[in-house]
């Protein structure tokens, strides 16, 4: 089995209470499964892993394309935060997804993690045509003599909480919704790259991203918060086309002016910008001198915000 380790050398460990799944988001349901890994490994001395995957099953199983919430570096960081122990990545392969529910437990989970526990995911399937379940890991599991939990999910509105749920919501612009089931800020998380200067030109030059994620909130402009280097800064970030400027971008763009802040040489970085309050729509104006002055209200509006 290929995989990649997080943090990259295991010990030689005695035993293990393991879960697995894509955990996109690491949304509440998740920490929820999470931390009942980490409370169980810590009752029994056992260490607590997480088996998470390089890329959504369903791109493999489907051929579907699903958006992710946050990269994964992000889903490796803040599983780790939560007490994990060891995060391992495994590659989502035809050649991975072969592996029966049966041989997946006995060879990987127990075999090569020394499983002495498992906790399951209310909605987890796993193994060949998706034909593993809760009923299904507990009758393998007692042939292994491996202990096995499954975990109730969170609620929100009658619905679990769930990935694709607050896909929903960021898409629709419920991004407070979204904030309380992800139990921080929706955030776009990219890389700095170099624009067309326009920024710069108006007075207000601002940080052109890449994103390494597909999920992001609707076109508009937003106070947000930034993390740079691991320090905090606030902006203004827009969110969509830039009609002031007569360009016809096929993917929505995301830049931020970055508040009190003078480092130049931030090409190439990796940010994270936190969304923390929708200022207005985007919208067209008659010209760059007015578009500037809006940018200065834009601005003040959210220096009011933050005090």
């Amino acid at each position: 089995m290929d995989y990649e380790l997080f943090p990259p050398a295991i010990d030689n460990i005695e035993g293990s209470i393991v879960s697995w799944g894509v955990f996109d988001g690491v949304h509440r349901g998740h920490r929820k499964v999470i931390e009942q890994v980490v409370e169980w490994a810590k009752s029994t001395k056992l260490t607590p892993i997480i088996v998470t995957f390089d890329r959504h099953p369903q791109e493999v199983l489907y051929n579907k394309s699903v958006p992710l919430l946050i990269p994964i570096k992000q889903r490796i960081e803040l599983i780790q935060n939560l007490g994990v122990e060891y995060c391992i990545v495994i590659p989502f392969t035809e050649d991975f997804a072969s592996n029966t529910a049966e041989e997946f437990v006995r060879d990987i989970v127990v075999g090569k993690l020394k499983a002495n526990g498992i906790v399951l995911g209310f909605d987890s399937m796993f193994g060949k045509d998706r034909e593993g379940n809760f009923e299904l890991l507990r009758s393998i599991a007692d042939k292994l003599k491996v202990g096995v939990r499954s975990c109730e999910p969170e609620q929100f509105n009658g619905r679990p909480v769930s990935s694709s749920l607050i896909r929903e919501l960021i898409s629709n612009g419920r991004l407070d919704d979204a904030k309380e089931l992800l139990g921080r800020q929706v955030s776009v998380v990219g890389t700095v790259i170099s624009g067309d200067g326009r920024g710069k030109g108006l007075g207000f030059p601002t940080a052109n991203i890449m994103p390494l994620h597909s999920i992001r909130p609707p076109t508009g402009v937003y106070g947000a918060e930034v993390v740079v280097d691991g320090k905090k800064f606030y902006g203004v970030t827009n969110i969509g086309k830039r009609p002031t400027f007569h360009v016809k971008y096929v993917n929505d763009v995301v830049e931020i002016h970055i508040l009190d802040f003078s480092d130049s040489d931030i090409y190439g970085k990796e940010i994270e910008i936190r969304i923390l309050f929708k200022i207005r729509d985007e919208k067209k104006f008659a010209s760059s001198t007015e578009l500037a002055k809006q940018i200065k209200r834009d601005i003040t509006v959210l220096r009011e915000r933050i005090g």
